[in-house]
Protein backbone atom coordinates (compact mmCIF):
# COMPACT_ATOMS: atom_id res chain seq x y z
CA UNK A 1 0.00 0.00 0.00
CA UNK A 2 1.29 3.54 -1.13
CA UNK A 3 1.95 5.26 2.04
CA UNK A 4 -0.33 8.25 1.66
CA UNK A 5 -2.58 5.44 1.74
CA UNK A 6 -5.92 4.54 0.13
CA UNK A 7 -8.73 7.07 -0.75
CA UNK A 8 -12.24 6.10 -2.32
CA UNK A 9 -13.75 8.58 -4.44
CA UNK A 10 -17.61 7.99 -4.85
CA UNK A 11 -19.23 10.90 -7.26
CA UNK A 12 -21.22 10.31 -10.65
CA UNK A 13 -19.45 13.41 -12.00
CA UNK A 14 -16.83 11.97 -14.42
CA UNK A 15 -14.89 15.41 -14.88
CA UNK A 16 -15.02 15.85 -10.77
CA UNK A 17 -14.25 12.16 -10.63
CA UNK A 18 -11.25 12.58 -13.29
CA UNK A 19 -9.36 15.52 -11.33
CA UNK A 20 -9.87 14.28 -8.12
CA UNK A 21 -8.28 11.10 -8.61
CA UNK A 22 -5.57 12.92 -10.39
CA UNK A 23 -4.84 15.51 -7.99
CA UNK A 24 -4.57 12.78 -5.17
CA UNK A 25 -2.47 10.50 -7.13
CA UNK A 26 -0.28 13.06 -7.98
CA UNK A 27 -0.01 13.51 -3.86
CA UNK A 28 0.75 9.93 -3.79
CA UNK A 29 -2.15 8.57 -2.79
CA UNK A 30 -3.78 5.43 -4.14
CA UNK A 31 -6.88 6.43 -5.83
CA UNK A 32 -10.19 4.05 -5.75
CA UNK A 33 -13.14 5.48 -8.02
CA UNK A 34 -16.64 4.29 -8.14
CA UNK A 35 -19.62 6.46 -9.49
CA UNK A 36 -22.52 4.80 -7.80
CA UNK A 37 -23.17 3.40 -4.51
CA UNK A 38 -23.07 -0.64 -5.91
CA UNK A 39 -19.90 0.25 -7.35
CA UNK A 40 -18.85 1.67 -3.80
CA UNK A 41 -20.10 -1.68 -2.36
CA UNK A 42 -17.94 -3.44 -4.56
CA UNK A 43 -14.42 -1.48 -4.02
CA UNK A 44 -14.99 -2.18 -0.18
CA UNK A 45 -15.74 -5.49 -0.44
CA UNK A 46 -12.19 -5.66 -1.56
CA UNK A 47 -9.94 -2.79 -0.70
CA UNK A 48 -9.91 -1.24 2.70
CA UNK A 49 -9.53 2.52 1.64
CA UNK A 50 -7.92 4.87 4.26
CA UNK A 51 -10.54 7.99 3.78
CA UNK A 52 -13.74 7.99 2.19
CA UNK A 53 -14.92 10.98 -0.14
CA UNK A 54 -18.49 10.64 -1.12
CA UNK A 55 -21.24 12.75 -2.96
CA UNK A 56 -24.84 12.67 -1.05
CA UNK A 57 -26.79 12.86 -4.42
CA UNK A 58 -26.00 9.58 -6.01
CA UNK A 59 -27.93 7.62 -8.61
CA UNK A 60 -28.79 4.89 -6.60
CA UNK A 61 -29.04 6.36 -3.11
CA UNK A 62 -28.16 8.51 -0.77
CA UNK A 63 -24.59 9.20 0.41
CA UNK A 64 -26.05 9.88 3.90
CA UNK A 65 -27.42 7.00 4.39
CA UNK A 66 -24.29 5.24 2.67
CA UNK A 67 -22.07 6.91 5.40
CA UNK A 68 -24.06 5.25 8.35
CA UNK A 69 -24.26 1.74 6.54
CA UNK A 70 -20.46 1.90 6.34
CA UNK A 71 -20.03 3.00 9.96
CA UNK A 72 -20.79 -0.61 10.83
CA UNK A 73 -17.48 -1.86 8.87
CA UNK A 74 -14.98 0.81 8.91
CA UNK A 75 -13.44 3.51 11.20
CA UNK A 76 -12.05 5.50 8.07
CA UNK A 77 -12.97 8.58 7.47
CA UNK A 78 -16.38 10.07 5.57
CA UNK A 79 -15.48 13.13 3.65
CA UNK A 80 -18.69 14.77 2.01
CA UNK A 81 -18.25 16.56 -1.05
CA UNK A 82 -21.18 17.86 -2.52
CA UNK A 83 -23.56 20.76 -4.01
CA UNK A 84 -26.14 20.31 -1.09
CA UNK A 85 -24.78 23.64 0.41
CA UNK A 86 -27.58 24.45 3.02
CA UNK A 87 -26.67 24.95 6.58
CA UNK A 88 -29.38 21.88 7.84
CA UNK A 89 -28.02 19.96 5.04
CA UNK A 90 -23.83 20.62 6.49
CA UNK A 91 -25.55 19.90 10.08
CA UNK A 92 -27.30 16.36 8.40
CA UNK A 93 -24.04 15.48 7.16
CA UNK A 94 -21.79 15.72 10.24
CA UNK A 95 -24.79 14.11 11.94
CA UNK A 96 -24.92 10.87 9.38
CA UNK A 97 -21.35 10.38 10.84
CA UNK A 98 -19.02 12.42 8.33
CA UNK A 99 -15.82 13.63 9.45
CA UNK A 100 -15.54 16.66 7.65
CA UNK A 101 -18.20 18.21 4.94
CA UNK A 102 -17.33 19.98 1.86
CA UNK A 103 -19.69 22.17 -1.03
CA UNK A 104 -18.82 22.68 -4.62
CA UNK A 105 -17.25 24.53 -5.82
CA UNK A 106 -14.26 24.03 -3.81
CA UNK A 107 -10.54 24.84 -3.77
CA UNK A 108 -8.31 21.84 -4.49
CA UNK A 109 -5.51 23.04 -2.48
CA UNK A 110 -8.28 22.82 0.67
CA UNK A 111 -9.47 19.68 -0.33
CA UNK A 112 -6.30 17.74 -0.72
CA UNK A 113 -5.20 19.44 2.81
CA UNK A 114 -8.40 18.48 4.83
CA UNK A 115 -7.69 14.38 2.95
CA UNK A 116 -4.45 14.52 4.13
CA UNK A 117 -5.79 16.03 7.88
CA UNK A 118 -8.24 13.62 8.32
CA UNK A 119 -5.92 10.74 7.37
CA UNK A 120 -3.13 11.99 9.70
CA UNK A 121 -5.92 11.67 12.46
CA UNK A 122 -7.41 8.47 11.68
CA UNK A 123 -3.71 7.43 11.53
CA UNK A 124 -3.00 8.92 15.43
CA UNK A 125 -6.20 7.51 16.57
CA UNK A 126 -5.46 3.62 15.02
CA UNK A 127 -2.45 4.18 16.62
CA UNK A 128 -3.83 5.12 20.44
CA UNK A 129 -6.14 2.13 20.04
CA UNK A 130 -3.52 -0.32 18.80
CA UNK A 131 -1.25 1.11 21.81
CA UNK A 132 -4.24 0.94 24.62
CA UNK A 133 -3.89 -2.78 24.01
CA UNK A 134 -0.39 -3.03 24.60
CA UNK A 135 2.81 -1.55 26.40
CA UNK A 136 5.58 -2.35 25.11
CA UNK A 137 9.09 -1.44 26.53
CA UNK A 138 11.62 -2.81 24.77
CA UNK A 139 11.46 -6.68 24.51
CA UNK A 140 8.74 -6.50 26.73
CA UNK A 141 5.38 -6.93 25.89
CA UNK A 142 2.05 -6.63 27.73
CA UNK A 143 -1.05 -7.71 26.54
CA UNK A 144 -4.11 -6.14 28.28
CA UNK A 145 -6.82 -7.85 26.96
CA UNK A 146 -5.28 -11.00 27.74
CA UNK A 147 -3.29 -10.33 30.81
CA UNK A 148 -0.02 -11.81 29.96
CA UNK A 149 3.17 -10.46 29.58
CA UNK A 150 5.77 -11.79 27.15
CA UNK A 151 9.78 -11.38 27.02
CA UNK A 152 11.24 -11.43 23.45
CA UNK A 153 8.14 -13.49 22.70
CA UNK A 154 8.10 -15.96 25.50
CA UNK A 155 5.06 -15.91 27.65
CA UNK A 156 6.33 -14.86 31.68
CA UNK A 157 3.93 -17.04 32.88
CA UNK A 158 2.63 -13.88 35.04
CA UNK A 159 0.05 -14.79 37.80
CA UNK A 160 -2.94 -12.31 37.59
CA UNK A 161 -1.48 -10.05 40.74
CA UNK A 162 1.91 -10.33 39.49
CA UNK A 163 0.73 -8.70 35.41
CA UNK A 164 -1.23 -6.32 37.74
CA UNK A 165 1.82 -4.97 39.25
CA UNK A 166 3.91 -4.82 37.04
CA UNK A 167 1.23 -3.06 34.85
CA UNK A 168 0.70 -0.44 37.25
CA UNK A 169 4.22 0.29 37.35
CA UNK A 170 5.04 0.73 33.89
CA UNK A 171 2.19 2.51 33.50
CA UNK A 172 3.32 4.95 36.12
CA UNK A 173 7.37 4.58 34.98
CA UNK A 174 9.57 6.33 36.65
CA UNK A 175 7.24 7.40 39.68
CA UNK A 176 8.68 5.65 43.11
CA UNK A 177 5.64 3.99 45.36
CA UNK A 178 5.61 3.20 48.91
CA UNK A 179 4.38 -0.66 49.79
CA UNK A 180 0.98 0.23 50.75
CA UNK A 181 0.52 2.91 47.70
CA UNK A 182 1.23 -0.68 45.57
CA UNK A 183 -1.15 -2.63 47.28
CA UNK A 184 -3.95 -0.31 47.84
CA UNK A 185 -2.84 0.13 43.64
CA UNK A 186 -2.97 -3.92 42.95
CA UNK A 187 -5.66 -5.38 45.67
CA UNK A 188 -7.90 -1.92 45.48
CA UNK A 189 -7.73 -3.14 49.07
CA UNK A 190 -6.61 -1.05 52.48
CA UNK A 191 -3.38 -0.76 53.15
CA UNK A 192 -2.43 -3.88 55.39
CA UNK A 193 0.60 -4.15 58.02
CA UNK A 194 2.05 -7.23 56.34
CA UNK A 195 4.79 -6.25 53.92
CA UNK A 196 5.67 -10.15 53.10
CA UNK A 197 2.39 -10.12 50.08
CA UNK A 198 4.17 -7.04 47.97
CA UNK A 199 7.30 -8.24 48.49
CA UNK A 200 7.38 -11.55 47.17
CA UNK A 201 5.04 -10.84 44.11
CA UNK A 202 7.71 -7.84 43.95
CA UNK A 203 10.43 -10.27 43.97
CA UNK A 204 8.94 -12.82 41.47
CA UNK A 205 8.50 -10.07 38.75
CA UNK A 206 11.67 -9.14 38.87
CA UNK A 207 12.93 -12.68 38.57
CA UNK A 208 11.36 -12.90 35.41
CA UNK A 209 12.52 -9.49 33.92
CA UNK A 210 16.17 -10.66 33.89
CA UNK A 211 17.30 -10.12 30.50
CA UNK A 212 14.57 -7.17 29.60
CA UNK A 213 17.08 -4.41 30.47
CA UNK A 214 14.26 -3.11 33.04
CA UNK A 215 14.35 -4.04 36.28
CA UNK A 216 11.56 -2.81 39.66
CA UNK A 217 14.25 -0.94 41.96
CA UNK A 218 14.58 -0.86 45.38
CA UNK A 219 14.52 3.06 46.57
CA UNK A 220 15.59 2.60 49.86
CA UNK A 221 13.44 4.37 52.73
CA UNK A 222 10.56 5.14 49.64
CA UNK A 223 9.48 2.37 47.68
CA UNK A 224 9.52 0.55 44.50
CA UNK A 225 9.98 2.10 40.70
CA UNK A 226 9.97 0.81 37.36
CA UNK A 227 12.94 1.36 35.34
CA UNK A 228 16.25 0.64 33.32
CA UNK A 229 18.62 -1.62 34.84
CA UNK A 230 21.74 0.58 36.25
Amino acid sequence: MDDNGIVLLVEDDKEILRINRRILEKEGFTVLCAESLCEARQKLAGQSPDVLVLDIMLPDGSGLDFCREVQDFTVSPVLFLTALDENHEIVEGLAAGGSDYITKPYDMEQFVARVKSHLRLARMNQRAAEQAKTLVRGPLTLEMVSGRAYLNGTDLLFNAKEFALLRFLIQNEGTTFSKEALYEAVWNLPVIHDARVIKSHLSRVRVRLQGSGYTIETVRGVGYRFGHVK
